[in-house]
This record gives C-alpha cells, structure tokens and sequence, in this order.
C-alpha cells in the first residue's frame, strides 16, 4: 500500500461513536496520529511538522499552527464552525480548509429543544425539590402555546423551527441570508418583541445579538437559549435580567471563558450565569451524540481522502 502521510486528529469525540472513521484513513494508506484536544503549538509541533492533514477540533487554529506543517494540505474542520480558524492564512498557504455542515444540525437541534422545555417547564428546579423530599405545585408554560423567535435560519435553526412547530408553537425567524420560506422572516427588535422563546444560531459577530438594550426589547418573562457561542450574549446584562426577574430563564450550552470544552479559561472571569437564577446549563454537549459524532467523522475523513488521495474538490470547503 502506498503511504499518503499523516492525518493529525484533535478533535477529542473522533472516532468514539459507534463507527471507526480512522479505519477509512489507514485503508487509503494515511497514518493516523492523536494531538491534544486543546490545540497546543508545543504539543502539536512535532505532529504537524510531518501532517498531510489536520483533522481539526474546536480549540483555535492559527498562523503559528499553520507554520509549523510545511507539507499540510487540507485542515478538515470536525463540526461546523469555522471561527476559530485562520482562514486567511490557510489562504496565504494554500491549505484547504472544510467543515462537517449538517452533520450535527439534528443533535444540535434536539438539544435546543430540550433546554427550552426544561426552561419553561423548570425541569431542573423541579428535580432539585423533589431530592429535597419537597413536592411543590411547580407551574410552568407550554412550548406549543409559545411564539419561538429563531435568530439564524441555518441548517440547525430550521431543525429547530421544525421540532417546535410539531408541538404547536408558532415560529418567526430573523436571518438575512437564509431562505425563510413558511416561517415568518422579522427584523431582530420585532422579534425580540414577539417571542415567548428566543433561539440563537447564528454565526458570532463583533458585538453580541443579545446585550441589554436588546433584553429590554423582550417580553417581562420571556425564556432565552442558546446553543450557539457565548459571544452572541453579553452574559453580565442576561445575568442582570435574570436577577431583576425581568427575564424568566436561559438554557445555555455555552459560557463566556468556557465557550469552548477544549479550551482554557478566559481571562474575563467565570461566567455570571454560573450564579445566575433560573438558568439550565450544559456542557457544550449539544453535538454530542452517538449519530452526530459518526457524521462528522465520516464527513472529515471524506474530506482527507478527496483532498490527499483522490485529488478532488472537497465537497465543505470554506477556504
């Protein structure tokens, strides 16, 4: 068999579903070698420095990375976002860079909505009461009586807006970009003004979607989630509301200076919705299933094997 190189994986969840995706790699005649998870250029430098591919987790991808693999080809982006990579300098270099899109839009989707349901519904304060010997009347709303507002149209806010219309809710939507045909398409104020439940899926950008002139614009009670990155939140006006009681709760599966499970602590301190009231939080799992982890696998690998043995064009490129 002839040998193709070494494929780099630092994507800490590769390979742990129910499928091998590293099989396919050695069976097209790439060598497969683990990196940390957190990306960290002295770790990673022996490893790049002989790397054809880079099979990518959620921890940052850098110039400094990029210099130190002289022969890498492709950087294969495990999951959708590409935030964290220097697309600019993988252009600079010549290195290929693609994502796994939709390949973890229904995990993503499903978790969503599982926070908004133990939001409205207090699943967590209801838990806590009864493991306290308490059986407290714990009264909460319907998501079908609800109007969810999803803020990015993509692949897993229309999952989204598919799940909630099954139970009854009514969904409006705000995405410039997106193709919003059958659900009602509102500029941000209005829909913030509208929904009992606000949905984030959107990509970051320089400033957060959510900050306090935006919280003033929602409805006293009204439930906010999101699964997307924690920059979209200015967490200390969320926190603020929360506290005031005028906003009734958050499902978060990201957190400033954890945004990222790979990823060291920010320098701008704990998260206040660590303390914060009537908050649901999870581990930045929302991807993670069985289902979703194979997906991406196999999406990446595809992507490697196009690139460094086929010598085709990539299907996700995005670089």
């Amino acid at each position: 068999m002839i040998q193709r190189g070494t494929v780099v994986v630092t994507s800490r969840s590769f390979g742990h579903g129910a499928s091998d995706p590293g099989a396919d790699l050695t069976a097209s005649g790439l060598e497969v070698t683990r990196g940390p998870a957190d990306h960290d250029p002295g770790a990673l430098a022996p490893l790049l420095g002989s790397a054809v591919a880079w099979i990518a987790g959620s921890g940052p991808v850098t110039e400094e990375h990029l210099r130190l693999a002289p022969d890498l080809q492709i950087v294969a982006r495990y999951g959708t976002g590409v935030d964290a990579v220097d697309l600019d300098a993988a252009r600079r270099r010549r290195i290929v860079v693609t994502n796994t899109p939709e390949a973890n839009a229904d995990a993503v989707a499903e978790h969503t909505v599982a926070l908004m349901l133990a939001c409205l519904r207090h699943i967590v304060t209801a838990d806590r009461h009864v493991r306290d010997g308490e059986w407290p009347a714990v009264r909460g709303r319907e998501l079908g009586a609800s109007t969810v507002g999803v803020v990015g149209f993509g692949a897993v806010g229309r999952r989204v807006a598919g799940l909630v219309e099954g139970f009854g809710a009514t969904v409006v939507a705000h995405d410039p970009f997106a193709d919003m045909t059958g659900v009602e398409a509102l500029a941000l104020d209005e829909l913030l003004a509208r929904a009992d439940v606000v949905s984030l899926h959107r990509p970051p950008g320089p400033a957060p979607v959510i900050d306090a002139a935006a919280l003033e614009r929602m409805p006293d009670g009204a439930v906010l989630v999101n699964t997307a990155r924690a920059s979209l939140l200015d967490e200390d006006a969320v926190a603020a509301a929360l506290d005031g009681g005028r906003l009734g709760a958050v499902g978060a599966d990201v957190l400033r200076g954890v945004d990222d499970p790979d990823a060291p602590a920010a320098g701008d301190g704990p998260s206040p919705l660590l303390t914060a009231p009537r908050t649901v939080l999870t581990p930045h799992c929302a991807a993670q299933t069985d289902q979703a982890i194979d997906r991406m696998g196999a999406a990446a690998v595809a992507e490697v094997i196009r690139v460094i043995v086929d010598r085709t064009t990539p299907l996700n490129r995005v670089a």
